[in-house]
């Protein structure tokens, strides 16, 4: 069960570099063909940002705090909002989560609780060059 003292959790901060064989890697598994994410300097595919969850560990990661019960959570929706030009690969962005809010809303089958996670990416320079926002859900 979705635990609401969660709102407000924040991650410690984090490192993510953000590498043109990694950028390669996403647009091919996500069968893109643009040729921007294949020159030598290529810039992140929209959502490559979702990739953090692999940079996030630990104190990092405020979504361990929501406690939602895995065998009856959905990841209900993404969203990319970026601040300027998307982010090249030799980057490195600093980012860090917080845990936004947790509601819940009558479904067909009872009690819907929607956890929302959002994560700000900043530059080297310290702009804010994008946010990230998860939304999760448990079902009934």
């Amino acid at each position: 069960m979705v635990d609401d003292s969660a709102v407000g959790a924040i991650g410690e901060p984090f490192t993510l570099d953000v590498e043109r064989g990694k950028i390669r890697e996403f647009a091919r598994a996500t069968g893109s063909a643009n040729p921007a994410y294949f020159q030598d300097d290529p810039v992140i595919p929209p959502t490559f940002l979702t990739t953090a969850f692999f940079w996030q560990t630990g104190d990092s990661d405020p979504w361990q705090a929501v406690a939602m019960d895995q065998r009856k959570g959905l990841h209900a929706e993404q969203e990319f909002v970026f601040h300027g030009p998307p982010p090249r690969a030799g980057d490195r962005l600093t980012g860090q989560s917080r845990i936004e809010s947790v509601t819940r809303k009558e479904g067909r089958s009872g009690i819907l609780t929607f956890a929302v996670m959002v994560t700000e990416f900043h530059d080297e320079a310290g702009r804010h060059v994008a946010t990230a926002r998860l939304t999760g859900v448990e079902t009934a």
